[in-house]
């Protein structure tokens, strides 16, 4: 059993772990904002017993009372659920994942040796050293008075982000910038969950066993905080799901990607946020899809030129030297049995050994090869005038 082989079923091991984790997590915080947002006032016999809202629903053919209390109940119920391994396994299992994928294959996918050359060491050390910056700055924020006014905390919250996005595609390589800006997010809403939620929970337990009259204003950070959380959702899941698209992070200005997409998704969320208060304003979800067309066009790539136009402006190499470059450049990890120690099989079930096998996919190779997602790492160095002729060999004979 090779070192390649074993890793590839840790990182799908975990990577599955991951994903079912945080759907867990991101359906409680779904969940429970909708939950919040729909309470209506409750009959009196319930408000004298200190409920704040209550609802009824329906599921799985049955119906459900749900009440919530203004702070605390009567008495301490003999079992109570709480909510915090969903969210403690979602980043357990990320922080696992990037120390399996980004962290061991520093080299592959943190690091980019053209953009700022690093040690793996010194990889890994900012990649930690910044999340806990990070998260520091953030709880400076959440416990200062800025989080009275949610306006303006969101705005200088998006700003800092987008420096710390910018920050990292400047040392790291587009992908593993994307990954490290998740991660921060990701690390900021377990931050939420360990340092303020669940302490402001076990005050209030705390309060009713002893039956004195619990502070509010902790309950009152800790539902902030769960707003935020709920906010970070969309943005989170679309970073979790940009490795597969280099279009996003291989841009030039890739960091200004990501703060758009991410500021939209948030956007969007707001709409159903208001929409569980029976707030329904269509016109934020218009403007969202808007601006993420907008993003789209303008990231557009410029259309090449064809023809004679185009194989005039460079010679067009042989098929014989675009055999050679793939295998120089390509076939290390995309062959049947890949030579890379980083792969047991050819990533994505992609083999490219010949200039013949680059034509089924032209598409996807010209984007990986124009965002500079591919080689990998760029461990064969591949240039700026191999990758270009490699574009147009493709380019003209697909």
């Amino acid at each position: 059993m090779t070192t390649a082989y074993l890793l590839n079923w840790l990182e799908l091991f975990f990577r599955w772990f991951h994903v079912i984790a945080g759907v867990a997590w991101i359906g409680a915080s779904f969940y429970f904002i909708w939950l919040d947002n729909n309470l209506e006032e409750p009959p009196q016999e319930k408000k004298d017993r200190g409920i704040k809202g209550d609802l009824w629903a329906i599921h799985g053919g049955g119906y459900y009372e749900v009440a919530k209390y203004r702070l605390n109940p009567p008495r301490q119920p003999e079992k109570l659920h709480w909510f915090k391994w969903e969210a403690y396994t979602t980043w357990l299992t990320g922080m696992v994942l990037m120390v399996l994928i980004y962290y061991v294959g520093a080299q592959s996918y943190l690091v980019d040796s053209q953009n700022f050359p690093l040690s793996t060491v010194q990889a890994v050390s900012l990649s930690l050293g910044s999340l806990l910056i990070g998260l520091v700055v953030y709880e400076a924020l959440i416990r200062s008075p800025l989080r009275q006014d949610g306006r303006l905390f969101g705005a200088v919250l998006f700003v800092l982000l987008t420096l710390y996005a910018w920050a990292m595609t400047s040392v790291f390589s587009g992908r593993g910038a994307y990954i490290q800006v998740g991660a921060l997010i990701g690390t900021i809403m377990a931050g939420n969950v360990l340092l303020g939620i669940i302490p402001a929970q076990r005050d209030l337990v705390r309060a009713v066993n002893a039956g004195t009259e619990p502070d509010p204003e902790p309950a009152l950070l800790a539902k902030l905080r769960s707003t935020h959380n709920n906010y970070f959702t969309l943005p989170i899941i679309f970073i979790m799901i940009s490795n597969h698209y280099p279009m996003t992070y291989g841009h030039e200005l890739n960091w200004l990607v990501l703060a758009l997409v991410c500021g939209i998704s948030a956007f969007a969320r707001h709409f159903f946020n208001l929409r569980h208060q029976g707030k329904t304003q269509v016109w934020i979800l218009v403007v969202a899809l808007a601006g993420l067309a907008a993003v789209a066009w303008w990231m557009a790539p410029q259309t090449a030129a064809t023809g004679t136009a185009q194989e005039d402006s460079a010679e067009l190499i042989s098929e014989s030297a675009m055999d050679d470059l793939v295998e120089l450049h390509c076939a290390a990890c995309h062959a049947a049995s890949p030579s890379s120690s980083m792969f047991s099989s050819a990533p994505g079930g992609l083999i490219y050994t010949s200039g013949e096998d680059t034509l089924s996919t032209a598409d996807r190779v010209i984007t990986s090869l124009r965002t500079q997602y591919m080689p990998l790492g760029n461990p064969t160095n591949m240039t700026a005038e191999e990758r270009d002729a490699v574009i147009q060999w493709i380019e003209h004979n697909r």
